[in-house]
């Protein structure tokens, strides 16, 4: 199994920063794509941003200018750099990962999720 841990939420006023980290592990043979994912009360979970293998990117129109990620092949992790917040990117976080495992003579494709980090910005 492939497990993905979120670091780096928190509080913070409105035009701050902050940074947000996803580590991986278990048996992975590939990570085609990481994204982070935001859900903020009563609304849908929705895409921020993703970063495939091949560093090809995808922001959020309303992320956009605003935050970068970036991908560490080597390491198999994922950062979101976030800077300018605003009150409505209050949500929590979640890391997502499309991982390829290789096992009993086969590949396998599957999408993991993060237990999620709560961002706050206060106005």
């Amino acid at each position: 199994q492939v497990q993905l841990v979120e670091s780096g939420g928190g509080l913070v006023q409105a035009g701050g920063s902050l940074r947000l980290s996803c580590a991986t592990s278990g048996s992975i043979f590939r990570i085609n794509t990481m994204g982070w994912y935001r859900q903020a009360p009563g609304k849908q979970r929705e895409l921020v941003a993703s970063v495939t293998n091949g560093g090809s990117t995808k922001y959020a129109d309303s992320v956009k200018g605003r935050f970068t990620i970036s991908k560490d092949n080597a390491k198999n992790t994922v950062s979101l750099q976030m800077n300018s917040l605003k009150p409505e990117d209050t949500a929590v976080y979640y890391c997502n990962a499309d991982v390829t495992r290789y096992g009993a003579g086969d590949y396998y494709t599957d999408v993991y999720w993060g237990q999620g980090t709560q961002v706050t910005v206060s106005s």
